[in-house]
């Protein structure tokens, strides 16, 4: 039998918390100042596109389509724009709009029209006597965040190995009026990097919503980011409504922030022909144009998806070497224990980990001292309550490899001495 802490005697236990308690103090002499908790590119990944930054000089023509690019004017998006979008995204370019650089603005935006306006003729949700939205969890933080501060009840649906709990949403959905949307990642999910199965993607696509202005928001930020080659496939959401026979159901979100410059390309929401014409009209009062000489830049440097593709795979040269050393200090440092769990993704940017009940805090809080910052313990579920104080998000993709190192080995030792303590109380309770 393994000599795990569930079955170490008290002796063993305590000479393992003195050998840890030895080595937090050598981990602390270190003086760190790392850096774990957001899943940003690192800067190898941001000079892959520099040389986009050369496509427009002073001589270039700054037109698209017979669009001027440097005027007022094409609010939708430029037309090579809006076609490089759907084509990323699987759907028609008549049913995208490339309306600005950050994703979550877009999902801040329809949100807000739908607070405000309503949806598809529905009273606006501020005079709803409540709103609700579903919150696959482990989740995005900053997705729950958006909602709470419109005072939406998050209510957190638990995530499985396919996707989340879909007989919980079907049954809230299909019940519950107040239920108004859900937060979805379906590919390469933040944080666990789970991809939705099929019948997953098919079950959103046949729910019959109680309220007709229910909206799955589907925030499809990883759709080109794997890590290995074929990465996971996503079934399309769009034509998977269609084929269950429904509308006016989804609307997609992505953007290209993790493909070439944070916060300063081409972001764009996709939706049904009236969800599309409806956000169309509620935008224009927002915005004369969006910055169309970023997008000409995008698609002159970018072309189609085979070409994003193959910057993509640049992406994963860099990225991968990070993944392999969290699986391989993980699996060193803990896995013989039969303490914590972690995902194994196919791309995107997190590793989801679990340590034993009452841990996630503890975790954190003592590396944090130790000089590794990592995402707030509770983050990934809705008010930052972790109702078991498991989940710990750990972002590899911005630290040298060096750093991630020094980083995970802090993490570890946190981990194992957390876990020890946890045991060894309950063996002496």
């Amino acid at each position: 039998m393994p000599n795990t802490y569930a079955n170490m005697s008290v002796d063993q236990l305590n000479q393992e918390i003195s050998w840890l308690e030895d080595e937090v103090e050598r981990l602390r002499g270190l003086n760190l100042s790392l850096d774990m908790s957001r899943g940003k590119p690192n800067p190898e990944q941001i000079d892959l596109s520099r040389p986009m930054l050369n496509t427009l000089t002073n001589v270039s023509d700054l037109t698209d389509k017979g669009v001027d690019a440097a005027n007022y004017g094409c609010p939708d998006g430029l037309p090579s724009a809006r076609a490089l979008a759907a084509e990323i995204l699987g759907v028609n370019p008549d049913n995208v709009l490339v309306v600005g650089s950050s994703s979550l603005e877009i999902m801040h935006s329809v949100i807000t029209n739908a607070f405000v306006h309503g949806i598809g003729g529905n009273e606006p949700w501020c005079r709803q006597e409540k709103v609700k939205f579903l919150c696959p969890s482990p989740g995005y933080d900053r997705h729950f965040a958006l909602t709470e501060s419109f005072g939406i009840e998050n209510i957190p649906i638990p995530m499985r190995e396919d996707g989340p709990d879909m007989e919980m949403v079907r049954s809230l959905v299909e019940l519950d009026p107040q239920v108004k949307g859900i937060w979805c990642v379906p590919k390469y999910q933040n944080p666990t990097g789970i991809t939705f199965s099929d019948a997953v993607v098919e079950a959103f696509a046949s729910l019959k919503p109680a309220a007709s202005d229910f909206r799955i928001y589907w925030d499809n930020a990883y759709v080109v980011h794997d890590l290995v080659q074929p990465g996971d496939s996503l079934r399309e959401i769009f034509s998977a409504v269609e084929d269950a026979g429904g509308k006016d159901l989804v609307y997609e979100f992505a953007s290209t922030s993790k493909v070439t410059f944070a916060g300063s390309g081409m972001a764009w929401v996709a939706a049904s022909d009236a969800d599309i014409e409806e956000l169309r009209r509620a935008f224009s009062v927002m915005r004369v144009c969006p910055n169309k000489l970023v997008q000409l830049m995008h698609v002159d440097y970018l072309g189609d998806l085979t070409n994003v593709r193959s910057h993509m795979a640049l992406h994963a040269q860099i990225l991968q070497p990070r993944f392999a050393l969290v699986e391989r200090k993980l699996t060193e440092g803990l896995g013989e224990l039969d303490i914590a769990t972690w995902t194994h993704p196919n791309g995107g940017y997190f590793v989801s980990f679990d340590g034993p009940q009452g841990s996630a805090k503890a975790i954190v809080k003592m590396a944090a001292e130790l000089g590794v910052k990592l995402t707030s313990a509770g983050a990934t579920w809705p008010g930052g309550n972790d109702p078991y104080d498991t989940n710990i998000r750990i972002a590899p993709t911005y630290p040298s490899l060096e750093e991630l190192s020094k980083a995970l080995d802090v993490f570890v030792v946190c981990a194992r001495i957390v876990s020890a303590r946890l045991a060894l109380s309950a063996q002496t309770a």
